[in-house]
C-alpha cells in the first residue's frame, strides 16, 4: 500500500510539475503514450465545434498552417464531427464547445480548473476521449482568449515564433512532433489587461501601412491582432495621429478586433471610444466642456453607440485639445462632473449600469495633479497611472488606496514625442529597467492593466516580448532570471547554437543605446579629452558589431533576415551613429588646436553620415523584397529642439588650412594646451609640460598625441631620458596624428617622488615633457585612488548586510556602465536608520587627507510614493551617516519639463553628492545605508576636486584585495 501511495504521489508530482513547466511538453522522439502531432505517417487531424467563437476557429486554422510550416504536413480541419480516427487535436472553450463540455461531463477535464477563470487554458492528453478515437490532445479554454492562447502556445512550442510575420523569423523544421503525456497550463495571467499603444506612427508605420496594405485597414491590423495574441496580449490603443481614425478608416477594423479577441480602447486624451481626429470631422467647435457641453456629449454618445457589444475598455475623463493640458480654470469638480456625465451616457446607450462596462481613467501628466489633490473616481473604473514618458514611474498606489475595486494600471513608454527630445528611431530600452520599474508596480498592487507605447512596433520587438511576458507572470522572472531571458528569447528566434552569443549582443546593444538616446547624441556627448571615453564608446560598438557580423555570416541563410532586423541592424546603425558624433567631436577638438587631424575627422563625419542613409536604404529595399520599406524612415540626426527635424542634418564640421611643410606639435592626455614648433608660434620653442602622476598601484599609461599641422608627412622621434620610462614606440611618421603611450617600469623606477623626461623632436624642433611618479608602496586595500578620484560600480561591494526582511539584490546589466544594486522587497515601508539597517560597504584607499565629495550615480527614479522623496544614507568609516534625499529639489513637476527632469532622463542618471572629511590617507570604508526601497544604485565616485568632465564618469578604479 505504501509503495502504491508513493507511486501515486510521484505521478501526481510529475503531473503538477508538467502543469507548471510547459517548456518540456514537446518532443521530437516517440515514446509510449506520447501524442503524435505529426509523424512520418502524417499529421493528426484537428477538430473544433462551429458553436465556438469565430476567433477560436480562426486561431485553430493558424495552428493548421503552423503545423504545415514546421513539418510539411497539413492536418485536416474538421468542424463538429470526425470519422473514427486514431488521434485528434481538439480545441474548444468551456460553455461554447460541446466537445469540451462532454469531456468535462466525462471527468476528463476538471471543470474547476477552468470555470470562472480569466484567460486560462489547459493542454491535456486524453486517452479514448470519444468513441472511435484512441487519443486526443485537448486544448480547453476558460474563455475565448484562454482557448486561443492555448492554441498559440502549441504553435510556439513546435517552433513558430510570435514574431514569425513581424520579424520574418523562420519556423524551426521538425519531422516528428509529439506531446509528452500530462496536463499543461500557464494558469491565469497576473495582469488582467496587457497591451500596446501604436503611437507617433508618422512617418514610419503610416507610410509602411499605406504602401503595404493601402492604409491602416483591417488587413494591416489583423497582423497586429495576431501578433498580440501570439504574445498572450489582449489590449490595444490603435494608431491615432492625424488623419488616422481606427473605427472609420475601415469599418472592419473594430469588427475584426472583436472577432480576434482584442479588447479595444482609446488613448489617454481620447475619451468615450472616439479618436481625437474625429472631433475635427464632427465640426463640434471648442473642446471645452464649460462652453460646449452639449456638442461634446453628443460626440461621446456616438462613440459608445458605435462600440456596441464589442469588447472594450472605455477611456473616461478629459484632457486638453490634442494631448495638451486642460486650462488651469478646469477644477477637480469639473472633471468629476465630466466623468459622471460620461458614465450616464454609457449607461443610457448600453442599457445597463455603467459599472458593467469596463472603464479606465488615465492619470497622465497634469491629470496626476488632480489625483494628488485628492480626486478619486468610481470604484469600478481602472486608475491608469503613468510613467514620465521616459520609463520612470511617477506614482504608485498607497496601501490605503488598494481597496479600489477596479484596480490600477500602468501606461509605460518605449517611444515618446516630447521634451527634452523625442526618441522614436531605435530601441533604447533596457529590459532590466522595465523589470525594475514594473516590478515596483506589481509589488505595489498594480495588476489590472499594463500598457506600453511601442511607437511603430518595429524595432521594439525585444522589449515588447519582455513587457508582455512579464505582465503574464511576474513571479516567473526575478532579477536573477533576466540574463536567461535574453538567451531564451534568442533561442526562440534563432539557432540555439548561437543563443548565448546573441543574448550578449542584445543585452549590450540595448545597454549602450540606453545611455543616451540617438536623437540626443551630439559631438559633445562623450568626452574626447578625458578617460578616453569617446574612444571606448566607439571601440565597444565596433567590438559588438564585429561579433554580430560574424554570427550573421555563420547563420543559415533563412535566419539572416530576422537576425538583421532584430540584432545586426540596430547594432550597425547605432555603431555608425555614435562613431559619427565622436568623429564630429574629434573634428572640433583638433580644429580648435589647428591640427590637420581636424580635416581627417571632417571627412570621416561625412562618410559616416552618408553611410547612415545607405544602411537605412538597405533596410527598406533589401529586406524581404521591400516588405519593411519606410520602417526606418524616422529622422534621427540634427535635433535642435524636442521635435524631429524634417530631414537628417549632418553635424557641422570645420576644416583647417594647413601649412605645406610638416609641423610638429603634441597634446598630452589630460593636458590643456597644444604645443607647436617654432613655425607655429602658439607655444615657446622647447616649452615643457607634465603628464599626470604615475603610481605603481594603478600602473597607469598616458598618451602623448603627436600632431602634424602641415600637409607633408611628419617624421618624428620620441625618446625617454630615463630607463624606467617605457614608450609604445620611439619614432614614427604621420600625416595627421599618432598617439604614443607612456608607462613605467616599476622594477627600475626610483623610490619616492621623482620625475623623468621625454624628448619629442622633428627636424625643425624638439620638446621636453615631464613624467612625474609617486613610487610609495604603502599598505593599500580596496579601490585605489587614481589622480584624485576613486570610482567603482555599486555591485562591487566588499561587504553587505541584510536584515531578516530586507536583502540587497544585484540586477545584472542594468545601468550605464555595469550592473546595479537594489533592495528587496520593493514594497517594504521606509526604514528608520539605525546600526542594524541594511547596508553595503566598499573599501577604498586615498593618498591624501582632506575634504572629499562622494557622487552617487542613481537611476532616475521618481518619488513614486509621494512621501517627500526616496532616501538613503551615506557615511565614511565611523562618521554619522548623512541622509540623502534623491528627489530633493524636484518641486516643479516633470510634465512641465523641469530642468531636473530633463537632465536626469536625458542622461539616464541622477547624481547626488555629499561632502565628507577624511582625516588621514590610507584605507577607508564607504557605507551605503538603506532607508527607502526603489532606489537603483549604479556607481560611486570619491573625489577631491580633480575629477575630469565626462558623460559616464571616471572608469572603475583598480582594486586590490582587502587582507583579512
Amino acid at each position: 500500500m505504501k509503495i502504491l501511495l508513493s507511486v501515486l504521489f510521484l505521478i501526481g508530482l510529475s503531473n503538477m510539475i508538467d502543469a507548471q513547466n510547459k517548456n518540456n511538453y514537446i518532443s521530437e522522439i516517440e515514446a509510449e503514450g506520447y501524442f503524435p502531432i505529426r509523424t512520418a505517417r502524417g499529421a493528426s487531424p484537428l477538430l473544433v465545434n462551429s458553436s465556438d467563437y469565430a476567433g477560436v476557429i480562426r486561431a485553430f486554422k493558424d495552428l493548421q498552417k503552423d503545423i504545415n510550416r514546421v513539418s510539411g504536413s497539413k492536418p485536416e480541419l474538421y468542424i463538429n464531427d470526425i470519422a473514427a480516427t486514431k488521434n485528434v487535436i481538439i480545441a474548444g472553450t468551456l460553455g461554447k464547445s460541446d466537445l469540451i463540455d462532454r469531456l468535462v461531463k466525462n471527468e476528463e477535464i476538471n471543470v474547476n480548473e477552468l470555470r470562472g477563470k480569466w484567460e486560462k487554458f489547459i493542454i491535456k492528453t486524453v486517452n479514448n476521449p470519444f468513441p472511435g478515437i484512441e487519443s486526443a490532445l485537448v486544448i480547453a479554454g476558460s474563455d475565448k482568449r484562454g482557448t486561443i492562447y492555448g492554441i498559440y502556445d502549441i504553435s510556439e512550442r513546435i517552433g513558430v515564433s510570435p514574431w514569425h510575420w513581424w520579424a520574418d523569423v523562420p519556423v524551426k523544421k521538425k519531422d516528428d512532433i509529439y506531446v509528452i503525456p500530462g496536463t499543461y497550463t500557464d494558469g491565469e495571467p497576473a495582469v488582467k489587461y496587457r497591451g500596446i499603444f501604436i503611437n507617433d506612427e508618422s512617418p514610419a508605420f503610416r507610410n509602411w501601412a499605406f504602401e503595404k496594405f493601402g492604409g491602416q485597414n483591417h488587413q494591416c491590423y489583423e497582423t497586429i491582432f495576431e501578433l498580440l495574441l501570439r504574445n498572450k496580449a489582449n489590449y490595444l490603443w490603435p494608431a491615432m495621429w492625424l488623419p488616422t481614425i481606427f473605427n472609420e478608416d475601415d469599418p472592419l477594423n473594430p469588427k475584426m478586433a472583436d472577432e480576434y479577441g482584442i479588447v479595444m480602447s482609446t488613448s489617454h486624451h481620447e475619451p468615450m471610444m472616439r479618436a481625437h481626429k474625429e472631433w475635427y470631422k464632427f465640426d463640434g467647435g471648442d473642446w471645452n466642456y464649460e462652453t460646449n457641453k452639449k456638442k461634446l456629449q453628443e460626440f461621446w454618445r456616438g462613440g459608445i453607440e458605435r462600440m456596441g457589444d464589442y469588447e472594450s475598455v472605455v477611456t473616461v475623463g478629459m484632457r486638453g485639445d490634442g494631448d495638451d493640458a486642460m486650462s488651469e480654470e478646469t477644477a477637480v469638480d469639473m472633471l468629476k462632473q465630466i466623468i459622471t456625465d460620461q458614465r450616464n451616457i454609457i449607461a443610457d446607450v448600453t442599457g445597463k449600469p455603467a459599472e458593467e462596462t469596463p472603464q479606465v481613467w488615465a492619470v497622465y501628466k497634469e491629470v496626476q495633479d488632480y489625483f494628488d489633490q485628492g480626486m478619486r473616481v468610481d470604484d469600478d473604473i481602472i486608475v491608469l497611472f503613468c510613467d514620465d514618458n521616459w520609463g520612470n514611474l511617477r506614482i504608485l498606489p498607497k496601501k490605503e488606496d488598494l481597496d479600489h475595486a477596479a484596480g490600477y494600471g500602468i501606461y509605460y513608454h518605449f517611444d515618446y514625442v516630447g521634451a527634452p527630445v523625442s526618441y522614436r528611431w531605435l530601441n533604447t530600452t533596457q529590459i532590466e529597467r522595465v523589470w525594475e520599474q514594473m516590478n515596483l508596480a506589481y509589488e505595489h498592487g498594480v495588476k489590472d492593466l499594463w500598457l506600453v507605447n511601442v511607437g511603430d512596433i518595429k524595432p521594439m520587438e525585444l522589449p515588447i516580448s519582455f513587457f508582455l511576458d512579464y505582465a503574464w507572470n511576474p513571479d516567473a522572472i526575478q532579477a536573477e532570471d533576466l540574463p536567461e531571458y535574453y538567451i531564451s528569447w534568442a533561442e526562440q528566434q534563432f539557432d540555439e547554437k548561437y543563443a548565448k552569443e546573441i543574448a550578449e549582443l542584445l543585452a549590450l546593444y540595448t545597454k549602450y543605446n540606453a545611455r543616451r538616446t540617438p536623437e540626443m547624441l551630439s559631438y559633445k556627448t562623450y568626452s574626447v579629452e578625458n578617460y578616453r571615453e569617446a574612444e571606448r564608446i566607439v571601440r565597444d560598438y565596433k567590438t559588438l558589431l564585429k561579433k554580430s557580423s560574424a554570427i550573421y555570416h555563420q547563420l543559415p541563410e533563412n535566419n539572416r533576415s530576422a537576425y538583421y532586423q532584430l540584432v545586426q541592424s540596430p547594432i550597425e546603425l547605432c555603431a555608425n551613429l555614435n562613431e559619427m558624433y565622436v568623429a564630429a567631436g574629434m573634428n572640433r577638438y583638433y580644429a580648435q588646436r589647428g591640427a590637420g587631424s581636424a580635416n581627417y575627422y571632417a571627412d570621416k563625419v561625412k562618410e559616416l553620415f552618408y553611410k547612415d542613409a545607405e544602411l537605412t536604404r538597405n533596410f527598406h529595399q533589401k529586406l524581404e523584397n521591400g516588405k519593411w520599406n519606410h520602417m526606418m524612415s524616422q529622422t534621427h540626426i540634427g535635433y535642435t529642439s524636442w521635435t524631429h527635424p524634417p530631414l537628417n542634418t549632418m553635424p557641422a564640421v570645420s576644416y583647417v588650412q594647413l601649412k605645406e611643410q610638416a609641423t610638429l606639435g603634441y597634446l598630452l592626455e589630460y593636458g590643456k594646451k597644444p604645443y607647436w614648433g617654432w613655425l607655429g608660434v602658439e607655444g615657446d620653442w622647447g616649452f615643457s609640460e607634465s603628464l599626470p602622476t604615475f603610481d605603481p598601484m594603478n600602473n597607469q599609461s598616458y598618451y602623448v598625441d603627436i600632431i602634424n599641422r602641415g600637409r607633408e608627412m611628419l617624421v618624428y622621434s620620441i625618446k625617454a631620458k630615463e630607463k624606467w620610462i617605457k614608450l609604445s614606440k620611439d619614432n614614427g611618421k604621420t600625416l595627421y596624428n599618432e598617439k604614443v603611450y607612456v608607462s613605467i617600469d616599476w622594477d627600475k623606477a626610483p623610490k619616492g617622488n621623482a620625475s623623468g623626461e621625454i624628448l619629442i623632436s622633428s627636424k625643425e624642433c624638439e620638446y621636453i615633457v615631464k613624467v612625474p611618479i609617486s613610487n610609495h608602496m604603502s599598505e593599500v586595500a580596496g579601490f585605489i585612488e587614481n589622480n584624485g578620484v576613486v570610482a567603482f560600480d555599486a555591485v562591487n561591494f566588499s561587504k553587505k548586510k541584510d536584515s531578516n526582511e530586507i536583502h540587497w539584490t544585484i540586477v545584472k546589466n542594468l545601468g550605464r556602465t555595469s550592473s546595479s544594486l537594489i533592495v528587496e522587497p520593493v514594497h517594504i515601508e521606509r526604514q528608520v536608520l539605525s546600526e542594524k539597517s541594511p547596508r553595503v560597504e566598499y573599501e577604498f584607499t586615498v593618498f591624501e587627507a582632506g575634504m572629499y565629495t562622494v557622487d552617487a550615480y542613481l537611476s532616475p527614479t521618481q518619488d513614486f510614493r509621494k512621501d517627500d522623496g526616496l532616501r538613503f544614507a551615506i557615511s565614511i568609516d565611523d562618521e554619522k551617516p548623512q541622509i540623502i534625499n534623491m528627489n530633493q529639489g524636484e518641486e516643479k513637476p516633470d510634465w512641465q519639463y523641469a530642468d531636473w527632469w530633463s537632465q536626469s532622463v536625458g542622461n539616464h542618471i541622477k547624481i547626488k553628492s555629499s561632502k565628507h572629511s577624511i582625516s588621514k590617507p590610507g584605507s577607508h570604508t564607504l557605507k551605503i545605508w538603506m532607508i527607502d526601497p526603489g532606489i537603483v544604485f549604479q556607481k560611486f565616485e570619491i573625489d577631491r576636486g580633480r575629477k575630469k568632465t565626462s558623460y559616464l564618469g571616471a572608469p572603475q578604479s583598480k582594486y586590490i584585495q582587502v587582507k583579512n
